[in-house]
C-alpha cells in the first residue's frame, strides 16, 4: 500500500505539469491549471468537513502540486465543496485577493506593509495575514548533454543569469567543476515572465551571497534570457532546451527528471537541492510577523554543512477577522486540513519540505481563530 500511494502522489506530481485546461476564475488567465476534482485520492480520517459550494483561490505556482494533492484528498472527503485553485504566480494571486475574489491567496512572499493596509477593505474588521504552509528547496535545474554533476555557487549563478556568463565552458564554471567535460556550448537561461515569489526569493539569495546587480523583486530584472510562464513553464523550457537552465521548485525537477546543481556555499562539501537540505536552511528562519502574521526572514547566506540556502516559504494568504460568509466555513474547513499532520505528510514525497512543528503549531492555533 505504502509503495502505491508514493506512485499515486508522483503520478499526480508529474500530471500537474502535464494537464491543460482553465477553470472558473475567470479574472485570472495562467498557463498552469489545477488537478482538483480528480479520483483516486485516498480520504484522510481527520477532514472536519463545513462550508458548501464553490471556493476560489489563486497564486503561487510553487505549491501548485502540493495543492493538487491537498485539493483531490479534501475533495474526496467534502464532496459539497469544489476547491478551485488557479496558480497564477504570487503577484497575480496578491492582487485578486486584494479586489475580494478569492478567499485566499498563495504567495511565496510575505505581504508588503500597503497590501496589509489595502487588505483592510477585504477583510471588514480584521486584516490579511501570512500563514507559512509550504516550505522546499528552489532548484536550479539544467540541461547539459553530458553533465550530470554540476556545482555552481551564488556569484557565478548571478552572472549567468544576468548574461555575463554566455558558455557552459566558461573559466568560472570550469574552476567549480574540475574533471568535468563542459561543452562549448551557449548558456540559455530562463527565468519567469509572471510576477513570481519564487523569482524573489532566487534574487534575494543571489543579491545576498552572490552579488547580483539588481534588487530582489517578483519581477524579473535581470538582463538577456528568456521568459516563460510559470514554474511548469521553466522547467518545461529547461527540459527540451540544451544549453538550459532556470529556477523552479525541486517537486518540478523531480516530475520532470531534470537534473539539478549542487550548492557551493563555502561548506565543506557542495549542497544538494533535497527537502531534508532545505529543511536546514529553513530552520534557521526567524519569525518577523507580528501577531497573527507568521512572516518568516529566510537566511540565504547561510554556511551550515548541508543546508541549501536557495529556499522558500508558500504562505496562504487570509483574512484573520472579517472573511465572507458565504465563504468562511469552506476555507476556514480547508486551511484546517492543508495545516494538519495529514495534510503537512503528503508534502515531502511531492519535493517540499514539511512545516517545523513550532511554526506549525503556531498556523493551525491562528487559522483555528479565523473568523
Amino acid at each position: 500500500m505504502k509503495l502505491q500511494r508514493k506512485n499515486r502522489v508522483r503520478a499526480l506530481a508529474v500530471g500537474a505539469l502535464a494537464v491543460s485546461g482553465a477553470l472558473a476564475l475567470s479574472a485570472c488567465g495562467s498557463d498552469d491549471t489545477t488537478g482538483a476534482g480528480g479520483g483516486g485520492a485516498a480520504k484522510p480520517s481527520n477532514i472536519k468537513c463545513d462550508g458548501k459550494g464553490k471556493l476560489l483561490a489563486s497564486g503561487s505556482s510553487a505549491q501548485k502540486n502540493a495543492m493538487d494533492v491537498w485539493v483531490q484528498n479534501y475533495s474526496g472527503a467534502c464532496k459539497d465543496t469544489e476547491i478551485n485553485y488557479q496558480p497564477t504566480g504570487s503577484g497575480a494571486g496578491v492582487t485578486t485577493f486584494l479586489q475580494g475574489q478569492t478567499a485566499f491567496a498563495g504567495s511565496d512572499s510575505a505581504l508588503k506593509p500597503d497590501e496589509v493596509t489595502k487588505s483592510k477593505q477585504v477583510c471588514r474588521g480584521g486584516q490579511a495575514v501570512d500563514l507559512p504552509m509550504v516550505g522546499g528547496p528552489i532548484a536550479v535545474g539544467y540541461n547539459v548533454p553530458g553533465v550530470d554533476n554540476l556545482v555552481l555557487d551564488a556569484k557565478t549563478l548571478s552572472k549567468i543569469f544576468n548574461s555575463e556568463i554566455k558558455k557552459w565552458n566558461d573559466p568560472a564554471i570550469k574552476q567549480l567543476n574540475p574533471g568535468a567535460k563542459l561543452p562549448d556550448l551557449k548558456i540559455q537561461p530562463f527565468h519567469r515572465s509572471d510576477d513570481s515569489g519564487t523569482t524573489d526569493n532566487f534574487t534575494k539569495y543571489l543579491k545576498a551571497a552572490g552579488g547580483w546587480k539588481h534588487e530582489p523583486a517578483k519581477k524579473w530584472e535581470g538582463e538577456g534570457g528568456q521568459a516563460a510562464s510559470g514554474s511548469a513553464g521553466v522547467s518545461s523550457q529547461v527540459k527540451q532546451t540544451s544549453g538550459a537552465i532556470s529556477y523552479f521548485e525541486l517537486s518540478y525537477a523531480t516530475a520532470s527528471k531534470i537534473p539539478t546543481a549542487k550548492l557551493n556555499t563555502g561548506a565543506k562539501e557542495p549542497v544538494e537541492a533535497t527537502v531534508d537540505n532545505a529543511s536546514n536552511a529553513i530552520s534557521e528562519a526567524k519569525q518577523v510577523g507580528k501577531g497573527d502574521d507568521l512572516a518568516l526572514d529566510l537566511n540565504y547566506k547561510t554556511k551550515a554543512e548541508g543546508a541549501y540556502p536557495i529556499t522558500l516559504v508558500t504562505y496562504e494568504i487570509a483574512c484573520n477577522k472579517g472573511n465572507k460568509a458565504e465563504t468562511l466555513p469552506a476555507t476556514k474547513s480547508f486551511l484546517t486540513y492543508i495545516a494538519s499532520k495529514d495534510g503537512q505528510s503528503a508534502l515531502k514525497e511531492l519535493g517540499y519540505a514539511p512545516l517545523p512543528t513550532e511554526i506549525a503549531d503556531k498556523v493551525r492555533a491562528t487559522v483555528a481563530k479565523i473568523s
